[in-house]
């Protein structure tokens, strides 16, 4: 088997990114790419991707079409992705024939709960207590180990929310694990927690490492629904969630911008809920109130230019757009300032259409 390519010079200007992936990630993404001079190819395998309507190229094709994969890659100088339900198997093989960052591992280990919870408590950073589940007898077993309240949670395909319920029983826990349709799962401990955060930040090729303030984020039936800085995670427990994020990018020799999900106790303590190995929905704000937003960000260091300040200017909450609200879209600020549509078609329950974000004089 061949090994994977690295990159061994900085990009030029015009080349082409390409980016697994169309949705609204990839779109900024390739928003970004037109003020830095790049191109982008977006390879995705829905026919009404939204990235397509900005990128430079576009291709739709499978994640196993190992033949368009191939003309894809002869198109790029270097491959990144948008959402980390990528095939392994699809980076793996790109990566032999293109530079790629992050990297196939970095995918591997994010995508599946197990293995994410797994390296990340491996470096000493709190998670919850969790447990591997691949039966009935496994998740009642789990429970029996764990307690009062967990969360099941399906090992793979899981976000905004999805393959995962909370149980309060052994038997809720073993119904739960069935009704998932008995895939690969983890019951995890139920954290009490004050609030939720979020780290997104980004590491180069050399090693620099630049981290964007930590937002508090806030769900409605497990969607993100705004994030808001300045936040309350200030000075001390700021820098150690930054440290967090920093421990863990190192550990991947990660390229890129990634998030870091946490969970802030009442006492201040800090426990990781996931990483995602992406520009991340949490950062959507950095593109109006700080110097360099996360898919500028992004994009320099996969192209190996130096990373850019992340410093903020002002204070902003970014609030999703979700399903049929934005039809009201006109009417949600005077002037249209910081409203990014999405060019999606149909407004489904949950799907996230599009993002505002409202900005003032930072305090």
């Amino acid at each position: 088997m061949s090994e994977a390519k690295s990159l061994t010079a900085p990009l030029e200007p015009g080349a082409t990114i390409g980016i697994l992936g169309g949705g609204q990630l990839g779109r900024m993404l390739a928003e970004a790419a037109i003020d830095l001079g790049l191109k982008t190819h977006i390879y995705s395998d829905e026919r009404d991707a939204p990235a397509f309507q900005i990128a430079d190229e576009a291709t739709y094709g499978r994640y196993d079409d190992e033949k368009a994969l191939e003309a894809f890659a002869r198109t790029c100088a270097v491959v990144t992705f948008e959402f980390e339900n990528v095939p392994t198997a699809t980076a793996e093989f790109l990566s032999r024939l293109v530079p790629m960052a992050p990297s196939p591992r970095a995918l591997q280990i994010a995508q599946d709960r197990f293995l994410e919870k797994s390296f990340v408590a491996g470096l000493g950073i709190a998670t919850a207590a969790f447990r591997d589940v691949a039966n009935e007898e496994d998740a009642r077993a789990a429970f029996r180990t764990l307690g009062a309240a967990a969360i099941l949670k399906t090992r793979r395909l899981g976000y905004d929310g999805k393959g995962q319920q909370k149980v309060r029983s052994e038997d809720e826990a073993a119904r739960a694990f069935v009704q998932f349709g008995a895939v690969p799962a983890i019951l995890e401990d139920f954290v009490d927690f004050s609030y939720e955060a979020s780290v997104v930040a980004a590491r180069g090729r050399d090693g620099a490492f630049a981290a964007y303030d930590p937002p508090k984020n806030e769900h409605e039936n497990h969607i993100l629904r705004r994030s808001t800085v300045p936040s309350p995670l200030q000075n001390e427990k700021a820098a150690e969630a930054i440290v967090i994020a920093r421990r863990i990018a190192e550990a991947l020799d990660y390229v890129g911008v990634l998030g870091v999900e946490l969970f802030v106790g009442a006492d201040g303590t800090l426990t990781v809920n996931e990483i995602a190995p992406r520009v991340h929905n949490s950062g959507h704000w950095t593109i109006e109130a700080c110097a360099t937003s996360q898919f500028a960000q992004h994009l320099r260091a996969v192209a190996g230019w130096p990373l850019d300040d992340p410093s903020r200017h002002s204070d902003a909450v970014m609030e999703n757009i979700i399903g049929d609200e934005v039809t009201s879209w006109m009417g949600m600020t005077e002037p249209p300032e910081g409203l990014h549509l999405y060019g999606k078609g149909e407004p489904r329950p949950g799907r996230k259409m599009a993002h505002i974000t409202r900005t003032k004089p930072r305090s």
